[in-house]
């Protein structure tokens, strides 16, 4: 989009005067013209130029009433006024900047001062524009986060307490389709609950209050846990999931075990949600590079699923942005969990690709830095 140029209204009753200086700005401003008082007014108040440049000895409404208007309206009060003038008189330079002028040029006029004049105004101006646009928005941000938030906390108590009641029914439940009933509501209710703790995430990185907890952990537990979050799934489209952890990651690791697995959960999922029914996918896990203090790993999820374009295959790491709408339609959708996943991969001095092709299916692909125990 073209930047929109800033403009100028020049007041001159000499028609001459009036096509010098719009010769002079043409080239970096919008131009508006008025050869009187009046018309100035109504121009100001229409267009409401950026700066004007107004001449004094005018007939009927000279320069010093037209200022005077200006400054009680509403809509022109805070435009800045150059006054142009041939009036060299101090008396009549200190009236122009008593009744609000932010400049004097006398005539004759040199047309670099004039383009040097209503340049500094212009740059007052645009500096100013940016500082309370930049408020404006950070007030707006502040203010949509601190309402995301408390949306999120309020969800929590219920979703925890349909989570509970649920397993409760669950283990009293002597029906088959009951319990396999009560199983869809309990994982609806956990994916709704991932959801929530998706967006408490998205509104602390934006806070820049997002932290990694540093604790003492399993690998292969984290792993199994993850393994029973999404295996309702799996056996429900009947696909057929191997994996591969080396021995070569360490018994203990230490970092943020519940963040880790909330990355490999997202990444599992999507996978079960794009790969057709009795379709593969296979999980790996292994070290890249090791030191004494820290270990690097590298976690693969392969899947023979609908795949991704490849003009597609950046925006689905953005948080504003999803692949085509008509793919996901049919499915779950890709939603927060990508750029979630984005986000922690890096603070662990890792990060996320993907490798896909369109029907033949895709590889997420993910390093991460934790420290030995």
């Amino acid at each position: 989009m073209e930047k929109t140029k800033n403009s100028v209204l020049i007041v001159d009753d000499e028609t001459a005067n009036v096509s010098m200086l719009s010769l002079m700005l043409k080239s970096d401003y919008t131009i508006y013209t008025a050869e009187n008082g009046k018309d100035a007014i109504e121009v100001a108040e229409e267009h409401v130029p950026d700066v004007i440049l107004l001449d004094i000895l005018m007939p009927e409404m000279d320069g010093y009433e037209v200022i005077t208007a200006l400054k009680k309206s509403e809509i022109t009060k805070d435009i800045p006024v150059i006054f142009i003038t041939g009036l060299s008189n101090d008396d009549d330079e200190r009236k122009g900047w008593l009744l609000g002028a932010s400049d004097y040029i006398t005539k004759p006029f040199s047309a670099t001062i004039v383009k040097l004049r209503v340049q500094h105004q212009i740059q007052i101006i645009n500096q100013t524009r940016m500082i309370i646009q930049k408020e404006l928005a950070e007030k707006v941000h502040h203010n949509k986060i601190g309402i995301l938030l408390r949306m999120n906390n309020e969800m929590l108590t219920p979703m925890n307490a349909i989570i509970g009641v649920t397993q409760i029914l669950r283990m009293t439940c002597t029906s088959e389709h009951c319990v396999e009933n009560l199983g869809e509501i309990e994982a609806a209710a956990y994916r709704l609950l991932e959801l929530i703790n998706d967006l408490l995430d998205i509104s602390d990185s934006n806070d820049k209050v997002l932290e990694l907890n540093e604790a003492a952990f399993s690998f292969d537990e984290m792993f199994r846990g993850v393994l029973k979050r999404i295996g309702s799934n799996v056996t429900k489209k009947n696909i057929s999931l191997t994996f591969d952890v080396a021995s070569s990651i360490p018994d203990l690791l230490l970092g943020d075990e519940k963040r880790l697995a909330k990355v490999i959960a997202n990444l599992m999922m999507n996978a079960v949600w794009f790969t057709p029914e009795k379709g593969a996918i296979h999980f790996s896990a292994c070290t890249i590079e090791e030191d004494k203090d820290k270990v690097t790993l590298q976690v693969e999820i392969t899947d023979n699923g609908i795949g991704i374009p490849k003009d597609q295959q950046e925006m689905i790491f953005d948080i504003f942005e999803q692949a085509d709408i008509s793919t996901t339609r049919d499915h779950d959708g890709i939603g927060l969990g990508l750029p979630i996943s984005k986000l922690i991969v890096e603070m662990m001095e890792g990060r996320l690709w993907v490798e896909s092709e369109v029907n033949k299916g895709s590889k997420f692909i993910f390093t991460c830095k934790m420290k030995k125990r």
